[in-house]
């Protein structure tokens, strides 16, 4: 059948021409439609619930919002695990569920069980929303709305807010693509009654009063209509507050003499802002506003930026004269950098094989021929790539291995020149008419055909266990085995149609030539290694036992090299995991980040600009609390640089100058990095350690002693214990008998207190299109410490008010920060940077160090994660799917050859192939990651295909009558001496473009956040 298709492309040459411009032009065509990115989406299926309440603590936010939404949601189909965060404040739940659930029935099913849930949650307080349909990976584009020079009095933090929240992002959510625009820093608008309770108390009204009087006077109605005569007059009243005049005018009531009691007797009446969580400083300027777009999950990255780039330059023009919008984290420069990695990529493998093909055949037009094949291949592996939904990026195609793909083409091509050069059925003849090369080129690549298709065939085998792979590892490297099996698929096709009949075509028909450069360099290399391997047969005991040897070797080598799941690469920039003592307020988080970031810039000429987002942002995907910020340090190319001449260097000299801080912590890592570990765990850190249990205080000793433990491991750096505690909080115990004495209730008392400090909102004010909460609140001043609280009047039923310390116990104490929450337990986490080890070898360590020093009571138990626990997942997946992977290599080569000894003999290519590889990552100092992974597996179908070469060659001379093995062998392994070089070579000096592309996928992320 194989020989048949060769013959008919032979014969019907314009029909395969044709068919191939139609590749090229539908190809071109997949490839404008081809969603791309810098990098694969590790992010697993999730939904995030969002509860904003700013008026409960930690442990009321966990018993009584964050725990029903658990619960409710438990036994969702498809659901793989829970994980909470319940902070004072803010509930983030999220769900995660396997990869064959959709997300927007997931969003349906939940937000059903949410409606069923609502009446357990506290009425007033808060309302669950979900996240936007975005990914851990989905900010695509950050950007600063500030004035600029020369206006910076005109616009303060406020305007610019609200600049950002009723221009820019009311703009930037119609463009296709962008699921959420997160408003970040600045100040919220709002429209204050600051009350003034003393006077409150002389007047004898209640901050309820005030209350009241707002939410009466505020409103809009309408009467219908009256006829007049043949038309119609349309009623409707206009009593919406417009502006401070309107509020100041409000009358709260009258008073005894009949003189009415006004909003501004009682209060000052002015233009405020929302309580913060999160603020951004640019540059060490100070203070600004921004936003976050976030893309739609599935959307193609490189068209939303560039539609959002296109939008913010038409939002440019209708701003405020001297208001400016500038970009600080554009995701486009890490496609671009994907799209010249992969043009690069494809080049250098073009190069490559046309080099290795015209140094050892000497022609140029044969290199030309087969390394068509890569762009058309790639052409092929596109179109599919489109059907089956997988994106391109660094890792799907710029990993790919360009020889592997023409390892068939090259077996073809070769064999069709030796036959034309040395060939004997030609006598005299020097050069072949068009009829007589169609005819050669049939047979030269009829009888190669045998083995290039199950040499193709065993390397689409070999990267099956990679296709394996699930959760994160599968989503890294997943799209780089389809791609892998697209393009082979692309080349088998090309090698049975378009190489044959391009050869009969474009090769030169001449028979006879003089030795070139290439086959008297080929006749020296044949020289030496006949000699040499003409010694070598006289040992044969000598060499297996040999090889075996330096096998047993390198495998104990293997298994001290330890593990990881990625390499750990420079990514080019630095992501600093700035905090302050727990309990700070916003303004100190604020001072410290501004000036790290001052001190950055000032001391280091490598540092370009360092960008601080403190805290969390409007849409709390990443719940940082106040005292946290992540100080983004954007620098400089590494040749330029001057202060140190590696990132750890560097690293290590801005933590040493940032230490003149003082209470100020500070954590070097890369962006992306720490991004992935967030995903991937929870957590930021490489490695982390989780101790589940129920008591908050147990969970936080025993996480300081693992934590004191951790530090004793070597290579251990950053480390960071979860801080549950030591948040000050004001505490009101109430004193049930009083307040039943003065015929109160804990409901109305709450309101007060929550009215008085926390602010409550009594409707919209409205100036045009925007709209602004109005809020009531006790005064700034009679809101700053303990006597506040403690003097709060409560108004009774009788008329009178008495403070809050007659009806309650109000003290300061400390309680529950954060609480964190997993498959429906509590847990806690201690997480540690590597720095110049193995993940494996350390985790194993302190494994052993925790089970020695720290006996867990009962219900009590820690867990290692991080990029530990993926590692774990894919060896455990690859041990299973390895071994089938090779038992289905050892079935091809027996039906290749039909027979167990022949397929034995190549089979024994694959370990001993590893040697030089094991040998080479301990000579470098590399542990085994899966990265590593990767490459062996490409090997050994490199390995396999030149078994299958050497012997196809020894059964055809021993078919063509020569029963001598060793002369065989001699014989066999001179005439294939020339492809097996090239196809080795030409697969592994491209694979050697594997470590740049993974040191790409780390360093073009560069200018991506966390």
């Amino acid at each position: 059948m194989l020989n048949s298709i060769i013959s008919f492309s032979i014969r019907n040459k314009l029909i395969i021409g044709v068919l191939t411009l139609g590749l090229i032009g539908f190809g071109g065509y997949s490839l404008t439609q081809l969603p791309i990115d810098a990098v694969p989406d590790i992010t697993n299926n999730q939904v995030l619930v969002i509860t904003s309440v700013p008026s409960l603590g930690a442990t009321d936010i966990e018993r009584l919002i964050t725990f029903p939404i658990e619960q409710v949601n438990s036994n969702l189909p498809g659901l793989i695990e829970i994980r909470s965060f319940s902070r004072f404040g803010l509930s983030l739940v999220t769900i995660v569920f396997d990869d064959k659930t959709d997300v927007y029935w997931a969003r349906q099913q939940i937000t059903e069980r949410l409606q069923i849930v609502k009446d357990e949650l506290p009425k007033g307080l808060g309302v669950p929303v979900l996240a936007p349909v975005t990914t851990g990976l989905g900010e695509i584009y950050q950007y600063v709305v500030k004035a600029k020079k020369g206006y910076e009095a005109q616009y303060d933090i406020t305007e610019l807010r609200t600049i950002q929240d009723w221009i820019v992002r009311r703009q930037l959510l119609t463009v296709p693509g962008v699921a959420d625009v997160s408003s970040f820093g600045g100040k919220l608008k709002q429209y204050e009654i600051a009350v003034d309770p003393n006077k409150l108390k002389s007047y004898d009204i209640t901050i309820n009063d005030v209350f009241t009087a707002l939410e009466t006077n505020n409103q809009n109605t309408g009467g219908a209509y009256i006829e007049k005569q043949s038309t119609v007059l349309y009623i409707r009243s206009e009593g919406l507050i417009g502006s401070l005049e309107d509020i100041n005018s409000i009358a709260v009531k009258n008073t005894a003499n009949g003189t009415p009691l006004y909003i501004k007797d009682v209060a000052e009446v002015r233009l405020g802002s929302a309580i913060r969580y999160g603020a951004m400083t640019y540059n060490g300027e100070g203070e600004v506003a921004g936003a976050v777009v976030m893309m739609l999950k599935g959307a193609n990255s490189n068209e939303v930026i560039n539609d959002v780039k296109e939008r913010i330059a038409q939002i440019r023009k209708i701003l405020p004269e001297g208001v400016d919008v500038e970009a600080f984290l554009d995701r486009t420069k890490m496609v671009n950098n994907a799209i010249s990695t992969v043009s690069t990529n494809l080049m250098e493998g073009a190069l490559i094989v046309v080099f290795v093909l015209v140094l050892f055949l000497g022609n140029l037009r044969a290199g030309i021929l087969v390394a068509s094949v890569i762009p058309l291949s790639m052409l092929f592996a596109v179109i599919m790539m489109n059907q089956f939904g997988v994106s391109g990026n660094l890792m799907s195609l710029g990993a790919l291995d360009f020889g592997l793909i023409v390892d068939g083409a090259v077996i073809i091509v070769e064999a069709i020149m030796h036959h034309l050069a040395f060939g004997t059925q030609f006598g005299s003849m020097t050069k072949l008419n068009q009829t007589e090369m169609d005819e050669e080129v049939k047979n030269s690549a009829g009888k190669m055909m045998n083995s290039a298709v199950f040499g193709q065939i065993i390397i689409l085998i070999v990267y099956l266990p990679i296709l394996t792979l699930q959760g994160i590892e599968g989503k890294m490297f997943k799209p780089m085995a389809q791609t892998v099996a697209f393009a082979l698929i692309g080349a088998f096709i090309l090698s049975l149609t378009y190489i044959p009949m391009m050869s009969s075509v474009f090769l030169s028909k001449k028979t006879k030539h003089k030795k070139n450069i290439s086959d008297k360099m080929m006749e020296k290399i044949e020289r030496v290694y006949q000699h040499l391997l003409k010694k070598v047969l006289a040992f044969p005991k000598l060499i297996v036992a040999s090889a075996v040897s330096l096998l047993v070797i390198a495998l104990i080598t293997l298994a001290s090299l330890g593990g990881e799941f990625i390499p750990a690469l420079e990514e080019g920039d630095f992501a600093v995991d700035t905090r302050v003592l727990t309990g700070s307020n916003l303004s100190v988080s604020i001072d410290a980040t501004l000036k790290g970031e001052k001190l950055l810039l000032e001391r280091f000429p490598e540092v370009i600009k360092v960008v601080g987002k403190i805290g969390s942002g409007e849409v709390p995907t990443d719940p940082m609390p106040i005292e946290a910020s992540d100080m983004m340090v954007i620098l400089k190319n590494k040749k330029e640089w001057t202060s140190a001449t590696t990132f750890n260097e560097l690293a290590e000299k801005m933590g040493k100058a940032l230490e003149e801080i003082p209470g100020v912590t500070f954590g070097f890592q890369y962006p992306v990095q720490m991004r992935f570990n967030e995903l991937m765990t929870g957590a930021r850190q490489d490695v982390v350690c989780k101790i589940f249990g129920e008591n908050l205080d147990t969970l936080a000793y025993y996480a300081q002693k693992l934590g004191n433990i951790a530090n004793t491991v070597e290579g251990s750096a950053n480390l960071y214990v979860e801080a549950v505690g030591g948040m000050p909080q004001i505490i009101v115990s109430y004193n049930r008998s009083a307040i039943a004495q003065y015929g109160l209730n804990i409901s109305d008392i709450n309101r007060i207190i929550n009215v008085a400090f926390a602010g409550q909102s009594t409707g919209l004010i409205y100036e045009n299109e925007r709209r602004f909460d109005l809020v009531v609140r006790m005064s700034g001043e009679q809101r700053k410490g303990l006597s506040d609280v403690q003097n709060l009047l409560i108004p009774t039923p009788r008329g009178d008010q008495i403070p809050l310390y007659q009806l309650a116990h109000v003290e300061i104490t400390e309680g529950p920060n954060q609480i964190q929450r997993e498959d429906a337990k509590r847990r806690i986490i201690i997480g540690f940077n590597v720095r110049g080890r193995d993940v494996q070898s350390i985790v194993n360590e302190l494994q052993q160090k925790v089970e020695n020093q720290i006996n867990f009571p009962p219900g009590y138990y820690a867990t290692y994660g991080g990029a530990f626990e993926n590692l774990n997942a894919a060896k455990q997946r690859l041990s299973i799917a390895v071994p089938v992977s090779l038992l289905l290599i050892f079935v091809m080569l027996y039906f290749a050859f039909n027979s167990i000894k022949h397929g034995l003999l190549i089979y024994s290519a694959i370990p001993l192939s590893a040697i030089g590889g094991i040998f080479a990552l301990a000579l470098r100092g590399m542990p085994f990651s899966i990265s590593a992974g990767v490459g062996f597996i490409a090997l050994f179908g490199v390995a396999v295909l030149n078994g299958i070469v050497l012997v196809a060659e020894f059964n055809r001379l021993k078919a063509a009558g020569d029963l001598d093995i060793k002369n065989i062998v001699l014989s066999g392994t001179k005439v294939r001496l020339r492809p097996v070089l090239m196809t080795a070579l030409v697969a592994s000096l491209d694979f050697y473009l594997w470590p740049s592309v993974m040191v790409r996928v780390q360093r073009y992320n560069d200018r991506w956040p966390p």
